[in-house]
């Protein structure tokens, strides 16, 4: 294909950022470097390089789109055309030479190259190159999320990593440790170590944004009484109290009980749902129920009477 945009597989209206993505991941399928001896991966890549070359220039971009040049850029002929440099000789495929040079950025050279060949590998390049960031997953306690901890991350390659994470972490956020990935090339900074955090779930607390929620079973004595129960949250046990004639479903809250402050953000709230637990049997309680005449009879089923 001639057509640049039809070479990289993107719309007329791409934006560059479209055209660098799509450039990128044509150039690593491709590069003869990955692809040896195949001639038609290596002409391949020479068209995408080429046309790339085209369309992240604005001005050749313009050009083309104007109808003033063609894809081969024939009435540039001071400037590296799109044909000519698809054609250029071995020597002068994919590196700079004299006036065709092409717009390779560390980022590019970093993305397609380390990407291809792992975190050890490294372009052919003499320019300082930042390394690559690292990712790694982290399972976490949900309670060391809420309230933060530090927590030790033994690496592939037998390092270690002691992480922090910060109150108020959330299941799948990313924390970046700096200067902890891949070493930089010829002076350049050393990556990035990109931690995703998993939250286990836990068995009793449920996460409600910056509130805490959970469920608190009651006997029937203290729903029906009141009075005061002790009751978990993510900071250790306290004492709340339950209002007399409370039914199940009744939802209490305890404020700033819920995850703690931080990032900007203000304290959360513990909400407990009661749920009225009848407990063993007892004789008593039955004998008791079956001569109770209550002064005010309800029916809880009111509500589920079907209509007309």
């Amino acid at each position: 294909m001639d057509d640049p945009y039809q070479t990289l597989g993107v719309a007329r209206d791409a934006s560059q950022d479209d055209i660098r993505r799509a450039f990128r991941k044509l150039a690593k399928a491709h590069h003869p470097d990955l692809n040896p001896g195949n001639a038609q991966a290596e002409a391949r890549f020479k068209a995408v390089t080429a046309a790339n070359e085209i369309l992240s220039d604005p001005e050749k971009r313009a050009r083309f789109d104007r109808g003033e040049i063609d894809a081969q850029g024939q009435e540039r002929p001071q400037h590296p055309s799109y044909r000519d440099y698809a054609e250029a000789e071995p020597g002068r495929r994919y590196g700079p030479s004299g006036p065709q040079q092409t717009a390779w950025s560390a980022e590019d050279i970093e993305s397609i190259f380390g990407t291809m060949f792992g975190a050890g590998a490294r372009p052919r390049t003499d320019s300082p190159l930042r390394g690559q960031d690292e990712r790694y997953t982290l399972p976490t306690g949900f309670l060391d999320a809420v309230n933060g901890a530090t927590t030790r991350l033994t690496l592939p390659d037998g390092r270690t990593l002691d992480v922090r994470i910060p109150p108020g972490t959330e299941d799948g956020q990313i924390l970046r440790l700096r200067g902890q990935g891949t070493a930089g090339w010829n002076g350049g900074p050393s990556g990035d170590a990109l931690i995703e955090i998993h939250i286990a779930p836990h068995p009793i607390f449920r996460r409600d944004g910056n509130d805490i929620r959970l469920d608190l079973p009651v006997t029937l004595a203290e729903a029906v009484l009141g009075g005061p129960v002790e009751i978990p949250t993510p900071g250790g046990k306290v004492r709340m109290r339950v209002p007399p004639h409370s039914d199940t479903g009744t939802e209490l809250r305890l404020r700033g009980r819920g995850v703690p402050a931080h990032a900007g953000q203000s304290e959360g709230d513990l909400y407990a749902t009661l749920r009225v637990v009848v407990g063993q049997p007892d004789a008593a309680l039955e004998a008791f129920l079956r001569d109770w005449k209550p002064e005010h009879p309800a029916n809880p089923r009111a509500a589920m009477e079907p209509g007309p």
